[in-house]
């Protein structure tokens, strides 16, 4: 970390200390509160380590990816090899994804986007398609079945008014965006709908994206204390993927796709890339059947039809998902105690058809590989929160998991069906917090994390059935304090955590590129995350400047290798691949007269190492982004938004989602240089 990036860091601290001292003239802010449990809580008083990321925030950004929103909170990265390509990873989680989101759960609203064979494809959505997201890091298994890395809940935009928007913008490389929003209310129905195109050629040879998107919700109150709500979306996705350059053609042409090697074709030529249809759809019910007992079933399934040219084959899959969760939530009040319990259950079960062929220049040949593969998760949990005298809050939790999967080979050779069935396991969770004044609270939690193998861990990309991989597992220690100033305007969170995984789940290469998975040993994990927040001046109305908000986070991660043996070499006290020991991200937002905005954010990230030997390494980067433009003028009933951004404004040459222990040192996937975009949003 350079002289800078502890400036930064300092200047954060100093900032907060002395106007948390300013008496505030203005009216006070709104309490943040969070809602992971289904019913709201103070975050201050919160036992987990979540993190709000609000419509304001996601606003600021650039909209034509998640990135930039997710890796604002500390503990998250998020990264995007070429533009539609996600990985996503919660403290360190990274290890076994060589690309998408593994380990981590995701719901919106009530229903589950990670299948039952532990997979999400968070690509297809639209970012307009979420308004807000709860991020907890760390183990969540007590209430939402199997992970290690965390959860994440995404809300869809509001149902409270009606309202029209549209909105466009384009920008470098080809990006163009279209986006529509609808929000009707009539008696006691109410829906909304959100349609989203984007496209983009891509900064790198064989990186362009396409995507369509619709998405729905409605709410019906049938009674005063029922009401069903049904979710829908729809995606058709197509990116290409350049693939991983050695540093040397990093260096001399970041923008090339991976060429052609003695052995194998290139990526233009095979004409790599993910074709995602896919469909999902949810139905949940809501009874109150008094003030203090309230019971939710939720009912999911979803449909993919996905195909993967890539450089060694072509994959074709058809995956289909349903699911079901269920639970009681209890509530008990007196004067200076309550109790609020949670006790449910959720099933699901996911189905895949893969079928490989030889890749013909992107066309299919002979068939290479055919299986069926099934995977069955089962959960069913229990929560309790005891609240005594509005100050100490304890958290008791656990959940039984029982996993599973079949399969069944028809090519080369055809076998009957078989199955593999994980031991039962046991996640408990202990957590509490104190409040020793209106504006501090401390915590402790202590969980346990459990997380089987996914079906693309299972049958890789190497087409064999790996039955012997089995599930990784660890223990978490956390210890937490939280502060805010009495009127709201500032808020400081700190994390101190200690994960020891065991094991765990890595992912290694074939010489043709092909992956496999195998347990290696374990990881010991111990982190630092703090992020603050601070309005230096709170929305004051006809002044030249009407607010200005700070914000800032810093990871730091003390990731090893614990008892990590690969092929006769002890990694054993290596950094963990993949992930950066610090990480700083600062952002500053200004208001001015006439709803002028500026914000700006700087992203700091240390050097990366690239495979277990840390024989490799990426450098360390600063990223700079800035947005500006005007926000809700009036024209007539109509409101305009105009708005013009810069990515990359210091034009750095980083690599964003290294390949991991890449055959022949092919770690890097060159990421855009300085890039522009512009556009509007009408409100009606």
């Amino acid at each position: 970390m350079n002289v800078r990036t502890i400036v930064y860091i300092f200047l954060s601290f100093f900032i907060f200390d002395v106007k948390a001292q300013v008496v505030d003239s203005v009216k006070q802010l709104n309490e943040i509160t969070v809602k992971g449990y289904h019913n709201r809580q103070v975050l201050l008083r919160s036992v987990s380590a979540v993190s709000l990321i609000d419509s304001s925030q996601i606003k600021n950004q650039n909209t034509a990816s998640f990135v930039g929103i997710a890796n604002t909170v500390p503990g998250v990265r998020m990264e995007e090899r070429s533009p539609g390509s996600y990985r996503f990873s919660l403290r360190g989680s990274l290890l076994r994804s060589p690309f998408g989101i593994r380990n981590v759960k995701i719901y919106i609203d009530d229903f589950p986007l990670t299948d039952a064979g532990g997979n999400t494809y968070l690509n297809l959505m639209d970012v307009r398609g979420a308004q807000s997201f709860e991020i907890y890091r760390g183990p969540e298994a007590s209430m939402f079945g199997s992970n290690t890395g965390g959860a994440v809940l995404i809300s869809s935009p509001s149902l409270d008014k009606n309202s029209l928007e549209i909105g466009a913008s384009a920008g470098s490389f080809g990006l163009f965006q279209q986006h529509a929003h609808l929000t009707q209310q009539h008696k006691n129905y109410r829906f909304n709908v959100t349609q989203g195109f984007q496209k983009s050629v891509g900064y790198r040879e064989n990186s362009g994206l396409e995507r369509k998107y619709i998405q729905s919700t409605h709410q019906w109150n049938y009674n005063t204390n029922g009401k069903l709500n049904a979710f829908i979306f729809l995606s058709d996705l197509t990116y290409k993927t350049p693939g991983g350059l050695t540093e040397q053609q990093f260096t001399l042409n970041p923008r090339s796709a991976r060429p052609a090697t003695a052995v194998l074709p290139g990526a233009i030529t095979q004409q790599a890339g993910i074709y995602n249809k896919t469909i999902f759809a949810g139905l949940s019910h809501t009874y109150l059947f008094d003030k203090n007992l309230k019971h939710v079933t939720a009912l999911f399934t979803s449909y993919t039809d996905f195909k993967n040219p890539f450089i060694t084959n072509y994959e074709k899959r058809y995956e289909n998902t349903i699911g079901l969760r269920t639970f009681l939530d209890h509530s008990f009040r007196k004067t200076n105690f309550s109790l609020n319990t949670h006790l449910g259950v959720e099933s699901s079960s996911s189905k895949s058809s893969i079928n490989n062929f030889n890749n013909l220049s992107g066309s299919t040949g002979s068939l290479l590989a055919k299986d069926d593969l099934s995977a069955r998760q089962t959960f069913a949990f229990i929560r309790t929160n005891f609240d005594i005298g509005s100050r100490l809050l304890i958290e008791l939790g656990s959940s039984v998991n029982l996993s599973s999967y079949r399969y069944r080979t028809f090519f080369p050779q055809s076998s009957g069906e078989k199955s593999k069935t994980f031991s039962t396991q046991l996640m408990p969770k202990f957590a509490a917090s104190y409040v020793i004044s209106p504006i501090m609270a401390f915590r402790g939690t202590i969980s346990k994390g459990y997380s089987p193998p996914t079906l693309a861990e299972v049958r890789s990309s190497d087409n064999l059935i790996n039955v012997d991989l089995q599930p990784e597992y660890g223990w978490n220690y956390e210890l937490g304090v939280r502060l805010k100033s009495v009127n709201n305007r500032f808020y400081v969170n700190a994390n101190a955590f200690s994960y020891r995984l065991k094991s765990a789940i890595v992912r290694r290469l074939n010489e043709n590129d092909t992956e496999y998975f195998i347990n290696a040993g374990g990881t010991k994990q111990k982190g630092i995350e703090l992020e603050f927040s601070s309005w230096l001046i709170p929305f004051q109305q006809n002044k030249l400047i009407s607010s200005l908000r700070l914000r800032n986070s810093y990871t730091y991660s003390e990731f090893r290798f614990d008892q990590f043996v690969n092929t006769n070499t002890d990694f054993s006290g290596n950094k963990l691949t993949g992930v950066p020991d610090h990480v700083v991200v600062s952002s500053i937002e200004l208001t001015f007269r006439r709803n002028i905005f500026l914000f700006g954010q700087h992203n700091y990230t240390s050097s990366i190492p690239l495979n277990d030997a840390n024989t490799a390494v990426a450098k360390a980067y600063h990223l700079t982004d800035l947005k500006t433009g005007f926000r809700n003028l009036t024209i007539n009933k109509t409101r305009l938004d105009l708005f013009f951004g810069i990515n990359n404004l210091f034009n750095a040459k980083y690599s964003l989602g290294n390949d991991l222990n890449a055959v022949a040192g092919r770690y890097f996937n060159a990421a855009s240089t300085i890039n522009v975009y512009t556009g509007f949003v009408l409100k009606f």
